[in-house]
């Protein structure tokens, strides 16, 4: 069934935008090396807390990092990182990050052209740093086509709470219940939820559809279904 009339959608970025394994996996692998220092108990130390398969290159489905914040995950590594990296460990997983390689689900540049073709305005709401958003987005050339980037150091409380959401549907001056929240975790939904707008779940993250559909109104395989639902 077709979603109610919007106004604007609010996408989640790792997972929604970018594919999240295909995006993030290599870079977890690479970073867990670099703070290991060749220390190989370090190391599953470290895959142990993020919760990352090295041999496999993958993520379990509860990783922190999935949904959290690299201020979150850099807490739960600190005590297990040398102590020279410390002091720049946050520093040091911000700008990693934003040098990761994103894969795209689906073709960008034709999906949102056309939404904002609809007459949709566009924003992204990360639990990623703003800095590394916009480098992912600027990489895969579609910053342009979003008029609000929003990331967990953007001044809001970080998903599962609604204030970044908030903060999107009052910059693009629109009541809350007009915007559909975008994303493949319950982060996401729960904040859509909590803040009043239409919540649509993707399963180009780390849940499943089962995990999804009791917090969203819609589940798609990828979000270039949701033109499809539109009226």
């Amino acid at each position: 069934m077709p979603l109610p009339r919007l106004r604007a959608v609010l996408f989640d970025k790792d997972g929604t935008l970018f594919d999240f394994a295909a995006s993030w996996a290599g870079w977890m692998a690479d970073v867990i090396d670099r703070l290991s220092e060749g220390d190989a108990a370090r190391a599953e130390a470290l895959a142990r807390a993020l919760r990352f398969d090295r041999r496999a290159k993958a993520f379990d489905p509860s990783s922190p990092i999935i949904a959290g914040t690299l201020d979150e995950g850099a807490a739960l590594i600190r005590p297990l990182v040398p102590t020279h990296r410390v002091a720049g460990l946050e520093r040091y997983l911000i700008d990693s990050s934003a040098e990761a390689a994103m894969v795209p689900p689906v073709p960008l540049v034709p999906l949102l052209s056309g939404l904002r073709a609809r007459g949709l305005a566009l924003g992204v709401a990360t639990n990623d740093a703003e800095d590394s958003a916009h480098a992912h987005l600027d990489a895969a050339g579609i910053a342009g086509h979003f008029a609000h980037v929003l990331g967990y150091d953007s001044g809001y409380t970080p998903k599962p709470a609604p204030d970044m959401l908030l903060g999107f549907a009052a910059r693009a001056g629109l009541p809350p219940d007009s915007v559909a929240m975008v994303g493949d975790s319950t982060h996401d939904l729960h904040a859509g939820r909590a803040a009043g707008m239409v919540t649509i779940g993707v399963l180009t993250g780390m849940a499943d559809a089962e995990t999804l559909a009791p917090h969203a109104d819609l589940v798609l395989p990828d979000i270039g279904h949701l033109p499809d639902y539109l009226v």
